[in-house]
């Protein structure tokens, strides 16, 4: 099976989207840029979503769930908002359908049912939630209003790839409200921090945490901080966003509350949000030639047995064993699937699982059972060994461990080879033509040396980042005095 997958040296794109197919996590749809996330991909999003579910909860935030509509009007009421998405809009004009006169069995849109107001198909919520927190907000004591939505979303994107940039997509998108300054910002960095925890905890994945430029900014947001991870072809991903958006949607919704003092004062706002893009950045950055790889902690089965077998007699004395493995397993929190179809070699479902990136793949045979042994392969080293059957189900919670902390290490590993410091344009060129990855390079601060390096290079600023060491230096690109490097990469 693994020799259907276009390696990554031929081809990135074509091994990316042959792992996505052939492991069976998601298909396009005949809807135009849409996708179909098939049951083995979803289990991996419940997984993403369980988990932040319960960091964002113990953060003391709870879900609610807002509007798929949001009426023209209200909008385009936050101006930088409604601008920064317009192009992506997808809007609902008409109410209804009807027979075509002209063409059986067809139907027309009836120029009678026009919206008196045109609806758009939600890019973001902030214009529908602050609209809402309106109603919600009179005074200091209402505050603070911590709320994530888990949702989809639309932003009709001309060029599309599953998981990655899909004109619909699943994500969550927190949204909150306080009395001050900062606790707002607090509250921004807090979320970008659960992020950051997220992603290297669970999905193994190391991140710069730091601050967009301002012309990285979110649309209406006073500051934007990000994560962002490296692929193994040495292009950055986003993997998440925190916006301090200041009082710029309660001034735009007049959402005003009265303080301890008895005065109005606009009220201070966060969003922040990562979404299924997570499963295609967990893809790209771990995976081989032969398929996923998968951090244990989101894998939706943890060991697979397999059994080596001739006949149904054997077929059945390997299954008590397995099953025996299984329920011990299953006790501790682990999934554990026996694969005991007949229809199918060993050799196939060995390369079935490896393909789909189970962490660890058992295998049970007559003469396991006369040694009393079982056959352990790790997926992420490819490694083999053999263990007692008696004391594997004590073995595999450490292995899995193990394999959890290396897949991340191999990842550290590979960021920190792969960043690289320059002091020239020239120097800055190179890298990022013959080698990728992070480039720390000295930037003047303005918007224009920005916008030029991205039209020359396809580079952008990916972050500041919030440890950003300070260091005199001159701009690569206009040879301004710098106090700091930034981070440039090319992006998803």
């Amino acid at each position: 099976m693994g020799k259907e997958i276009t390696s990554r040296q031929q081809d990135y794109s074509q091994w990316y989207l042959d792992i996505v197919k052939k492991a069976d996590m998601a298909e396009n749809s005949d809807v135009r840029g849409c996708m179909v996330i098939k049951p083995y991909g979803y289990s991996i999003w419940e997984k993403m979503q369980a988990a932040l579910d319960k960091m964002f909860k113990d953060t003391g935030h709870s879900n609610a769930y807002f509007p798929l509509f949001v009426p023209k009007s209200m909008f385009e009421a936050e101006e930088k908002n409604a601008e920064g998405f317009a192009k992506e809009c997808a809007i609902v004009t008409h109410y209804r359908l009807k027979t075509d006169p002209n063409e059986k069995g067809k139907l027309i849109v009836d120029p009678e049912a026009r919206l008196e107001e045109e609806l758009v198909v939600r890019p973001t919520s902030e214009a529908i939630i602050w609209n809402t927190y309106k109603k919600w907000i009179q005074s200091y004591r209402d505050l603070p209003i911590l709320i994530n939505q888990w949702a989809n979303v639309v932003r009709w994107e001309m060029r599309t790839r599953l998981f990655l940039r899909t004109a619909e997509f699943l994500w969550q998108e927190g949204h909150t409200a306080h009395a001050t300054s900062a606790e707002a910002e607090k509250e921004t960095i807090q979320m970008l921090n659960v992020y950051a925890d997220f992603v290297e905890e669970f999905m193994a994945l190391p991140v710069l945490r730091g601050r967009k430029t301002e012309g990285e900014r979110f649309p209406g947001a006073i500051d934007t901080y990000c994560i962002e991870a490296l692929m193994q072809d040495g292009k950055a991903l986003q993997a998440g966003t925190s916006h301090f958006l200041g009082q710029n949607f309660a001034k735009a919704f007049d959402v005003q509350f009265s303080g301890k003092d008895g005065k109005l004062d606009y009220v201070w706002g966060t969003s922040w949000g990562v979404s299924t893009r997570l499963i295609g950045g967990l893809i790209m950055a771990h995976s081989d030639d032969d398929g996923l790889i998968l951090p244990p902690k989101l894998a939706p089965v943890h060991v697979v047995i397999v059994p080596i077998f001739k006949t149904e007699a054997e077929l059945n004395t390997i299954a008590v064993v397995a099953n025996e493995i299984k329920s011990a397993l299953k006790q501790k929190g682990f999934v554990v699937k026996f694969d005991d179809r007949d229809n199918q070699k060993p050799g196939y479902k060995f390369a079935e699982y490896e393909l789909k990136g189970v962490p660890v793949r058992m295998a049970i045979g007559p003469r396991d059972l006369e040694n009393g042994t079982v056959e352990i392969a790790r997926r992420d080293t490819k490694e083999k060994m053999v263990k007692s059957s008696t004391e594997v189900a004590d073995y595999i919670p450490h292995l899995l461990d193990e394999i959890q902390k290396n897949i991340y290490q191999r990842a550290l590993d590979f960021r920190t080879s792969m960043t690289t410091s320059v002091e020239s344009y020239e120097e800055f060129k190179s890298v990022l033509d013959t080698k990728g990855g992070f480039v720390l390079a000295h930037w003047d601060g303005t918007s224009a040396t920005e916008a030029a390096i991205k039209e020359e290079t396809k580079a952008t600023i990916r972050c500041i980042p919030l440890d950003n060491k300070q260091e005199n230096g001159v701009c690569i690109y206009s040879g301004a005095p710098s106090t700091q490097r930034v981070v440039f990469a090319r992006a998803y």
